[in-house]
This record gives structure tokens, C-alpha cells and sequence, in this order.
């Protein structure tokens, strides 16, 4: 499933990019294509900085990871519940970097679709 989620992620990234590349080449006036060009420019930012608000929020789950790894490593005397509670911290651990992945790659074809609109944008 996680394969599948960054493929997911992959393809629908990647057909929006496709889109706004269509978009913007079948415009014949160069008004029209610099309206969409910007309002695609004003969705990736508002994408973008959702994506760069994300980082802080994982950031954050990577302090509390190393928090509850520093409170459990006096209670692995054997107890019940530890191989459980190792287990959900390991679990948040790879969801983190799964996440962190997911958004670098948001992040990468957000970069391509503002080159290209402002390329259609500056070319006439």
C-alpha cells in the first residue's frame, strides 16, 4: 500500500502537470494564457506553502518520536505493552518519512509547473 500511495501521488502530480502544460499550449491569445498562467501560479503557491506548513507540523512528530523513545527506554525492563508501544513509535516513525517523502515530491512538480507558467508567461 505505501508503494501504491506514492504512486498515487506520482500520477496525480504528474497529470496536473500535464494538464496546465496543455492548457497552456492549446490558448491561442497570449491574454488567456497569462490569466491561467497566474491563476495556476496562485494554486501552486497556496499548494506550496501548505506543503512548506507540513514540514513543521512533521517536525513535530519527530520530537515527540525522540521524546517517547527517551521515556520508554526506562520502562523496557521486560513489562507487557513494550514490544506494543516500540511497535506505534516505529509505525509513526515511517509514516513521518512517507509523509516528508510525499511532500518533497508535491514540492518538486510545484517547482516544474511555476517554471513552465512562467515561461508561457515571459515568451509571447
Amino acid at each position: 500500500m505505501v508503494f501504491l500511495s506514492f504512486v498515487y501521488r506520482f500520477l496525480t502530480n504528474f497529470l496536473f502537470l500535464a494538464v496546465v502544460y496543455f492548457s497552456l499550449n492549446v490558448l491561442e491569445k497570449y491574454e488567456n494564457k497569462a490569466i491561467l498562467a497566474i491563476l495556476v501560479l496562485v494554486y501552486s503557491a497556496m499548494r506550496a506553502v501548505s506543503t512548506l506548513r507540513s514540514f513543521y507540523f512533521y517536525q513535530k512528530i519527530e520530537k515527540l518520536e525522540a521524546e517517547a523513545r527517551r521515556l520508554q527506554a526506562p520502562i523496557n525492563d521486560g513489562s507487557g505493552g513494550t514490544n506494543v508501544r516500540k511497535q506505534v513509535v516505529t509505525d509513526v516513525a515511517k509514516l513521518r518519512r512517507d509523509g516528508e517523502l510525499k511532500a518533497y515530491m508535491d514540492l518538486f512538480f510545484m517547482a516544474l509547473i511555476v517554471l513552465l507558467c512562467v515561461a508561457k508567461i515571459l515568451t509571447r
